[in-house]
């Protein structure tokens, strides 16, 4: 058949795409007569379900087409609860049941390692949230350009939605961030224009710590809280303090830079401190707005004690601890070893773990600001080889240079906690020919109602 534009089509979802989107087929005729195949994009839908959707040009390969009406429902469909789901990008999964969703991460953790010819039968359940919602530490909303405050479009980068809630950041955070949106819009303040690079607000920065109860406000903006402002900012730190005395830090910071991040070219500490503490594993951590921390605090807490778990540290060990970030493992593991090196590029992130070491009393620690591949080097130079490693590198993955000085280091035990089943896998293939074996793998889920999924692994150097 031939389709044109604006006509309804009836499809099958065969599988999700690693966006977490329904991927079809139709097949049609092009102008010769001969078969075509036409891949769609369907969001908001699950496998095995018939939906009927319109096709903008349909004589192109590939389209993405909204579903309009579920025709035949996957079993596991759900209502989303969250009023913005069908635009906001903030989540993908809302319509699908829990249980599918965590064994739908788990299956993909599965094939991914088979792909790389691993038995997948070392892969544990993902071990899954009691009540997924509210679970968020951090959110980074954005201002449109008339002042309102929210998240992206689902796809599209320019749009962003207004936002009455958020159903995955925690509750007070949430109430914050309306309250930032009110007080910009009764001052008429004007949000960032990503096209023609002007007006004033650019993002809302919100973190609390769920263990401590301290909260986070860090607003970006093209300019600093000058003379025109200083009336605005005024009652912005007079309505927190009133409403929110959590908030231990109230942030101003300037932002020109023309590409898309959440940057600081100088802070202006409103109200508090330009950091907040939080704990994780009986260990307490200092939070600057650019410092990374693991976002679900919950499942954070368990993905430090399945690593402490499966790498069996002990007193008299040595451990490197690469992409160590602000010490997250390193602290729970320093008071487990002899000694424990920490490597890790952003020297910010470095600065940070010492002070935290430090805070904590721990003082059998070594961290240096270096990339990953030379930082292996100098450590082994000045501290020998560790008994136990320890990585959690970034979406991007170790790569194959960082993973064959690993095996070269030749530590016993390997420990690794990924966020991206992809990257894990061809890392580890990596440590193949250095006689290192994959023997557990624990898919953690930090992020419900998305397509992440978090995996600690234990890999073990054979001894002949």
């Amino acid at each position: 058949m031939t389709i044109t534009t604006g006509e309804s089509l009836v499809t099958e979802i065969r599988q999700l795409d690693a966006k977490g989107s329904g991927q079809a087929v139709v097949w049609r005729e092009n102008e010769l007569g001969n078969p075509k195949k036409l891949k769609l994009t369907i969001p908001q839908t699950l496998p095995g379900e018939k939906v009927r959707v319109t096709v903008d040009q349909p004589e192109r390969r590939r389209r993405k087409a909204i579903p309009e009406e579920i025709l035949e429902a996957h079993p596991e469909r759900v209502a989303p609860p969250c009023i913005h789901f069908e635009r906001c990008g903030g989540c993908v999964w809302q319509h699908w049941q829990y249980s599918g969703q965590l064994q739908q991460k788990t299956n993909h953790v599965k094939q991914v390692l088979e792909a790389q010819g691993f038995n997948p039968d070392l892969v544990q359940d993902t071990i899954g949230m009691k009540n997924p919602w509210h679970y968020r530490n951090k959110m980074e909303f954005t201002f449109a350009p008339d002042g309102s405050l929210g998240l992206h479009e689902q796809g599209n980068f320019r749009k962003i939605i207004s936002l009455e809630t958020c159903l995955i950041a925690g509750e007070e955070m949430v109430e914050a961030a309306m309250e930032v949106a009110k007080w910009s819009k009764e001052y008429q303040l004007t949000g960032y224009n990503k096209d023609t690079h002007e007006g004033l607000l650019r993002h809302l920065m919100v973190r609390q710590s769920f263990a401590t109860g301290e909260m986070m406000l860090a607003l970006f903006a093209t300019e600093g809280p000058n003379e025109h402002l200083d009336k605005a900012a005024k009652n912005l730190v007079e309505r927190i303090e009133k409403k929110f005395p959590q908030v231990k830090s109230l942030l101003w910071l300037e932002n020109t830079d023309w590409a898309d991040r959440t940057q600081s070219e100088q802070t202006h500490v409103l109200a508090g401190r330009d950091f907040i503490y939080d704990e994780m594993a009986g260990y307490r951590y200092r939070l600057w707005f650019d410092t990374f921390f693991q976002t679900n605090p919950t499942q954070a807490q368990k993905l430090v004690e399945l690593a402490i778990e499966m790498g069996k540290p002990k007193e008299s060990e040595k451990m490197i601890d690469l992409f160590c970030g602000v010490g997250t493992f390193s602290l729970p593991f320093a008071s487990r070893v002899n000694k424990l090196a920490g490597i890790e590029i952003v020297e910010t992130s470095i600065e940070s773990a010492k002070r935290n070491a430090q805070d904590n009393g721990i003082s059998n620690t070594y961290f240096l600001a270096k990339d990953a591949r030379k930082g292996i080097d100098q450590v082994l130079e000045s501290f020998g080889h560790p008994e136990l490693l320890m990585l959690d590198p970034p979406r991007s993955g170790a790569g194959g240079k960082v993973m064959r000085r690993i095996g070269r280091s030749k530590p016993e035990r390997i420990v690794y906690v990924s966020c991206n089943p992809d990257t894990f896998a061809t890392d580890i293939k990596e440590l193949e020919p250095f006689g290192y074996t994959l023997k557990q793998v624990q898919p953690v889920d930090l992020f419900p109602h998305t397509v992440h999924v978090e995996c600690v692994a234990l890999l073990v150097r054979n001894e002949e």
